[in-house]
């Protein structure tokens, strides 16, 4: 498969927003936690407290997974820094919009910051029009895909 129409494929499957499972860990010690996440202009967001465990861990270790239903993304966390000081205010109004219960209950603006997720490897388990199951490999780094039948 070519690279752009896998990549185009992989956001499309994601939308435009979703809770995810964010894997981190720092020094053999793994968590996993929820997160609720913005999908926007190719780029995957959420916001968290700057006090908390994980965002520690995605300081101290920014190499993280996340996954949905069949869609695991290996990558690099990148801090934003504070969602009140981002020069665009896209974020905030798609957090609001799709997750209006969440931006109202933890309005913490001194503390809450702006996290990307950079795909390195995104693996996408799916099914075809037979209902035989395969694998979407896609490598960003390398800028390359491929599709792995799964017997």
């Amino acid at each position: 498969m070519e690279y752009q129409t896998a990549v185009d494929q992989f956001y499309k499957k994601l939308g435009r927003k979703k809770i995810m499972a964010l894997a981190t860990s720092l020094n053999d010690h793994v968590m996993v936690r929820n997160v609720s996440v913005i999908i926007h202009e190719e780029k995957i967001l959420f916001k968290t407290d700057k006090n908390f465990r994980k965002t520690q861990q995605l300081i101290e270790n920014p190499q993280v997974a996340i996954c949905y239903w069949g869609v695991q993304i290996e990558g690099i966390a990148v801090n934003h820094g504070l969602v009140v000081e981002q020069p665009n205010t896209d974020f905030q109004e798609l957090y609001q919009k799709y997750w209006e219960k969440s931006y109202n209950a933890y309005p913490h603006k001194n503390s809450e910051i702006l996290i990307e997720i950079v795909p390195k490897l995104v693996e996408i388990w799916d099914q075809d029009e037979e209902d035989k199951g395969f694998q979407l490999l896609i490598d960003f780094e390398q800028e390359k895909a491929k599709i792995e039948k799964y017997d």
